[in-house]
């Protein structure tokens, strides 16, 4: 019996289509393998190679495969996935200073091509009123199929990326409003009260995502730190946000782009959670969704002079239109010509919003019976969609290289591989306090950084049980590092003691900062810290940091640096300063900066000359004695960070020897960060180290 259903199976894989499972998911996988492979030796974007290889396969080219339910569920996913991570991994620093650039060009995206859009298929084409609209705005709509190249290049980041991606919204929401408009007109529903209705959902769908969203976030976060756990959640929230987008009458793709905005500051850059993010995206659901669409392109349209005419107009002028807007853009912000090929390059593919369009312009009935769209219109769109696919992957691909070539990201790399060391060694000591302090380690690290974390555990000879249980959190870090793709080096190291067996691994490992889990008794000085640090403060000329969170570290949402007088003149001054500005950007969050005038004037003019941008609120505050102001300013989520020195350099004031009682008394629920700057080596010791107690 067994034998007869294998041969069954085998027989019915043969047929075409092909209708088992496993086969079906065997050559999928088949294809998003060596599709990219095949076209890129030939110098053709990956993405291309996709969408030609759904073509071959579809119901319009070999009909290896069936476009059926399976196809539309993986290619919607994947629609809402390239959304989702086009606004998760967007600077929302950088957006606050482009959004009206976003705004500038999402509109003009939308008003060049829907203008000369309606021009041609009113005056060329003859159509309506209505379908030369409707079909002028499948021109005004674009898809980031091309987000995928951007990210291979870590150019995701970019003012021209941003403007890009936030562009895309505005220019969708307003020709999925021409869609409703029409759409209504030509069925007769013209009610005002239908359009303040809608109005009235959208505006309730896009508040339940801004402001409860991120509280359901942040309570989910704080009590699950699984990653598969997270990623699942956050899964869940992107469909619910894009299934309320659909209930208000607008695409999914809007509440999917909402929930990453959301997102953003809850997903680190750096976190494990956001690598697995962007790993299932790249090597599933997005190629899933390229795939979908090359099987809905039909070449034998091709042979219809109609509907070859109709292609024409439409890849014409919606290719016209996109190009212009990038153009007016270029000249109006005073962008790059390189950035401008970016802009048309990402928005000048059509996929998911045109295919609504023209799917529903067919659909519609006319009072004589015919359809607002004809067949010839529906199959001039699906090439106008091979083509500016094509189109779009190709420009992209080009100006991405073209980007990374210019003088400034030589410059810019060239200054990275000057920068002081970056190697972070963590010195493990309790299993319950590691998963807190890689993370912060890693947001603290440089993105790309080619240096590995380290992990320490130092065990005092004859402590066989310790030891056993430093070597589980030992792996217990390396695994929190290898999902964030960040490679961990692990030591176990036997010593009289633990200060002795630290500094001797840090001058090993010639490392750059250290960072140590702040002491739990609080009584006296040397017990705040613990004697350990208290030693190694004396001894380590490295940069310390010492860290105490209240909340994980990507749920912090604001910084309050305080710096003393003279910390300008410390030699690692610009050395602290460069974490604070990671740890900002990271967490997407304002630092407020308490100081002496000379000390604050010196710290904005640093971060500019690192080529950061903080989006910082500077203070004068000279209460050192006393910090209820500054306490009644902050809040839980919120990280206190103050900037100490050793006895006997320029910044050391007498208060830092009154600082624990103040912390105790003002600070004791608040997420804590000490800082000792680096000091010249010699003058102490030689290296420092990241030490998670």
């Amino acid at each position: 019996m067994r034998t007869l259903q294998h041969k069954l199976t085998l027989i019915n894989a043969v047929h075409l289509p092909i209708s088992d499972p496993t086969w079906i998911f065997f050559l999928i996988l088949g294809i998003i393998l060596f599709a990219p492979m095949l076209f890129e030796r030939v110098r053709i974007p990956s993405i291309v190679g996709l969408i030609f290889a759904g073509l071959l396969v579809g119901p319009h080219g070999f009909h290896v495969l069936d476009r059926d339910s399976s196809f539309e569920l993986f290619g919607r996913v994947g629609l809402y996935y390239i959304m989702f991570l086009a606004s998760l991994e967007m600077n929302l620093q950088e957006l606050r200073e482009t959004r009206g650039r976003a705004l500038g060009f999402g509109l003009l995206s939308f008003a060049i091509p829907i203008g000369l859009g309606f021009i041609a298929n009113f005056g060329l084409l003859g159509l309506s009123v209505a379908a030369s609209l409707l079909m002028a705005s499948m021109y005004a709509s674009h898809t980031l199929i091309s987000y995928p190249i951007v990210l291979r290049y870590g150019l995701q980041r970019r003012q021209s990326v941003n403007m890009a991606v936030g562009g895309t919204i505005v220019a969708d929401t307003l020709t999925l409003l021409i869609l409703a408009v029409v759409a209504s007109r030509v069925q007769g529903e013209t009610d005002g009260w239908l359009w303040l209705w809608l109005v009235a959902k959208l505006a309730l769908a896009g508040a339940a995502i801004v402001f409860i969203f991120p509280k359901i976030v942040r309570a989910f976060f704080n009590r699950y730190n699984d990653g598969v756990v997270q990623y699942v959640f956050v899964l869940i929230l992107v469909f619910l946000g894009a299934g309320l987008m659909e209930l208000a009458g607008m695409d999914g793709i809007l509440g999917a782009f909402l929930v990453g905005i959301v997102l953003n500051r809850q997903i680190p850059a750096t976190s494990p959670l956001m690598n697995h993010i962007e790993f299932i995206g790249n090597a599933l659901f997005i190629p899933f969704f390229l795939i979908s669409v090359g099987m809905l392109i039909d070449l034998r349209a091709l042979a219809d002079l109609h509907a070859l005419e109709m292609a024409a107009v439409m890849v014409v002028f919606a290719t016209a239109g996109k190009w212009l807007a990038s153009l007016a853009a270029q000249y109006l912000y005073n962008l790059p010509r390189e950035d401008r090929a970016l802009l048309f390059g990402l928005t000048g593919a059509r996929a998911a919003a045109t295919l609504a369009i023209v799917l529903v312009g067919y659909e519609l009935q006319l009072p004589d019976g015919s359809h607002l769209f004809s067949e010839a219109v529906l199959n001039g769109a699906m090439l106008l969609i091979l083509f500016s696919c094509l189109v779009s992957s190709v420009v992209t691909e080009r100006a991405a290289a073209k980007v990374l070539s210019l003088p400034d990201a030589k410059a810019e790399a060239r200054q990275g591989s000057k920068l002081e060391s970056d190697r972070i060694v963590i010195a493990i000591k309790e299993k319950d306090d590691v998963q807190h302090l890689v993370h912060f380690a890693l947001m603290l690290r440089r993105p790309k950084s080619p240096e590995p974390l380290s992990a320490i555990n130092v065990v005092l000879e004859n402590d066989e049980a310790k030891s056993r249980e430093g070597s589980e959190a030992l792996e217990y870090a390396a695994n929190i590092s290898a999902s964030a793709e960040v490679r961990m080096l692990t030591h176990s190291r036997y010593s009289v003691n633990v200060v002795s067996g630290l500094s001797h691994s840090m001058k090993e490992l010639d490392a750059s900062d250290l960072i140590i889990g702040l002491h739990r008794q609080q009584k006296m000085f040397e017990a705040f810290f613990g004697q350990i640090a208290t030693d190694l403060i004396r001894v380590v000329d490295r940069q310390i940091i010492i860290f105490r969170p209240s909340v994980a570290p990507a749920m912090l949402r604001r910084i309050h640096l305080i710096v003393p007088r003279k910390a300008e003149k410390e030699p690692g001054f610009g050395a602290w300063l460069r974490r604070i500005a990671l740890l900002s950007a990271q967490v997407s969050c304002t630092v407020d900066v308490y100081g002496g005038r000379g000390t604050l004037e010196k710290i904005q003019e640093t971060w500019e000359e690192q080529g950061h941008k903080v989006q910082a609120e500077y203070h004068r505050y000279d209460k050192w004695n006393d910090y209820t102001e500054l306490a009644n300013a902050t809040r839980s989520d919120h990280l206190v960070c103050f900037v100490l020195a050793r006895p006997g350099t320029l910044s050391y004031h007498a208060h830092f020897t009154r600082l624990p009682g103040q912390i105790q008394r003002y600070f004791s629920s608040r997420s804590l960060m000490m800082i000792y700057p680096a000091q010249n080596r010699g003058t102490i010791g030689k290296t420092s180290v990241l030490i998670a107690k």
